[in-house]
């Protein structure tokens, strides 16, 4: 299964496009998007969508994560936040994908094994799961990186239905990071 995963916003729009097969994870593409910052939101919201678009065309996907709106005490930076998802979220809906949210915390715990994990502990994480060679990766692509991974994750779980951590570590010892 191809998974994109988003971690939305109006300066920078992580994305990563993960293979997931097997119980192993391999990278296909990641990066960031980036709009020209002094253009007026319109714009840049279009731009967002329209790169989306050119990598969902690209890379095929069979399904997108994006994460979750966090609302911290800046309404406005909650509200743009909120326009990057919907545009990214739309993207994929146009091109006919399956689309999936998590939260911040489901998505660090889910990567990390903490929800209240540092941004810095998912990039780790994220570079062991994938085997990243890339030192200048960016937390922005790093956590749509994670969103993607999550979503791998969580679909398996649903299929597999482990119901513990116990049982999933006995029939994936291969996730085991030593």
């Amino acid at each position: 299964m191809k998974i994109l995963g988003v971690d939305p916003g109006t300066i920078c729009t992580g994305f990563g496009v993960i293979l997931f097969e097997k119980n192993s994870f391999a990278i296909v593409q990641s990066g960031t998007i980036r709009p020209p910052v002094k253009e007026t939101l319109p714009i840049r919201l279009n731009y967002i969508y329209a790169e989306l678009d050119k990598i969902i065309k690209l890379f095929d996907p069979d399904e997108f994560a994006i994460e979750s709106a966090f609302y911290g005490k800046n309404v406005q930076s909650a509200m743009k936040i909120g326009y990057a998802r919907g545009v990214s979220m739309l993207a994929a809906v146009h091109n006919g994908l399956a689309t999936s949210e998590y939260s911040p915390r489901e998505v660090k715990k889910s990567v990390v094994g903490n929800g209240a994990a540092s941004k810095e502990q998912v990039m780790y994480m994220v570079k062991k799961l994938l085997s990243l060679k890339k030192d200048n990766i960016k937390f922005d692509e790093s956590d749509a990186i994670a969103v993607a991974v999550c979503h791998a994750f969580k679909t398996t779980s649903k299929t597999t239905k482990s119901g513990n951590w116990k049982k999933f570590i006995q029939d994936n010892p291969d996730r085991l990071i030593q």
